[in-house]
Order: structure tokens, then sequence, then C-alpha cells
């Protein structure tokens, strides 16, 4: 494993280039290339292993007997999946992973990793404190998407999803991970109203767009 792919990802932060050796083999390390759209974990399984992208992106999705699609959340490359669910081991999954493109993904086995903290190196000690790094890092992932999907209407979800983006990226000029069916899981709304809604806000010069990069406009502007 060339730690230069995983030096600066939060797990491993802190670690000194020998540590992240050794942390890499006591977490049996091991990665594997997706194409896209093939699941890496499925709802129902149980794993003891968290998984980061090395390269390409996932998406964390709940996809019902019914068959409706609701998305999480995007994990993009340096970033963490199935961290609690590798930490407790036995808990059965209740969500997909799948690959959004090509992408590579590492392993790490982090079942009874708090249990060693006592008897094993100072990289055990950083790493157990990293993935509390990653967990409160998630829990705000998955409160931002409620921000998002509680206002009542599209138009509101539309723009609390991209006003947050403009904080983050800082800049008018967003491009966002999802094509146009994601985002509409991912907002918990219909495509085909998401669409009209896009139109009318475009119409209304509150924004524009082309494909997954958007504008966004101030009215005097337009």
């Amino acid at each position: 494993m060339d730690i230069n792919k995983v030096r600066n990802t939060v797990i491993f932060n802190g670690m000194t280039d020998g540590e992240i050796a050794d942390a890499l083999k006591g977490l049996k390390a091991s990665a594997k290339k997706y194409e896209k759209g093939e699941a890496i974990f499925l709802a129902g399984d149980t794993t003891s292993r968290m998984g980061l992208v090395l390269s390409g992106s996932v998406t964390i999705e709940s996809n019902d007997v019914w068959g409706n699609r609701m998305i999480l959340s995007h994990v993009e490359e340096g970033g963490f999946f199935a961290e609690t669910y590798g930490l407790l081991g036995d808990e059965i999954m209740l969500v997909d992973v799948i690959a959004n493109e090509a992408s590579e993904i590492l392993f790490l086995t982090v079942k009874n990793l708090t249990s060693k903290v006592s008897d094993e190196g100072t990289w055990v000690t950083k790493a157990v404190s990293n993935l509390l790094s990653i967990s409160a890092q998630k829990n705000l992932m998955l409160s931002r998407r409620s921000f998002h999907t509680s206002p009542k209407t599209i138009r509101d979800r539309v723009m609390s999803y991209l006003n947050s983006l403009f904080i983050k990226q800082k800049s008018r000029e967003i491009v966002i991970p999802f094509d146009r069916q994601q985002l509409a899981d991912y907002l918990n709304v219909e495509r085909t109203a998401l669409s009209k809604e896009l139109g009318k806000m475009r119409d209304d010069g509150l924004i524009s767009f082309k494909k997954n990069r958007f504008i966004i406009k101030t009215r005097h502007t337009c």
C-alpha cells in the first residue's frame, strides 16, 4: 500500500510514516476497484471494515422494497464510510453503498480497535481519536441533509442546499456532486417536479445552470 495515498486522510492524521505503515498492517488494509453503479455494501450486510475512497466517489443510499431511493450522502475521494458499522461489527446495515463512478476503495478492519488502545502502539490511540472526528463529521453531514429536506417547498429545499454549497465553496459558481435524479433523491422530491422548479428559479433570475454546474444570482443583477 502506497502511504502517499492515505497520508493526508483523517484517520491517519498526526501519524508518522512508520505509524501509518503499522496502522495499515494492523487494520488489515486491502484495496478493491469498483465500476460505476456497483454495490460496495448492501442493506442487510454486516461488516467489520470501514471504507476509504482512494479515487472516485460513492453514494450512501436508502433503497426500500417498493423501489424508492433516498440519497443520504455523497462521499468523495479521501472520505470514509461504514465506520460505525465497522466498529460495531455485528450491526445489520440499513443502507446501500454504491460506487458513483469508477472508484477504488481501501478497506480497514476496525472492529475491536478500541479494545487495543492499552496494549498497542501509539498509532492505535491516534486512529481511535481520528475515528471520533470522522463520526462527528458524519453526524454533521446528516444534520445538514435534514436541514435541506425540512422545508415544505422544493424551491426552499434547493435554495437551502445551494446556499450551503455557496458558504462551503465561497463562490456563486457551484459544482454539485449529483446528477438530476440523484439531487432529487437527496432532496427527497420527484425528479420531474425538481426540474420544473429549477426552470422556474432560472426564469425568476435566481440561478442559472448547465448539468451539475450552477450560478447563484441575485434579483437585482438580472
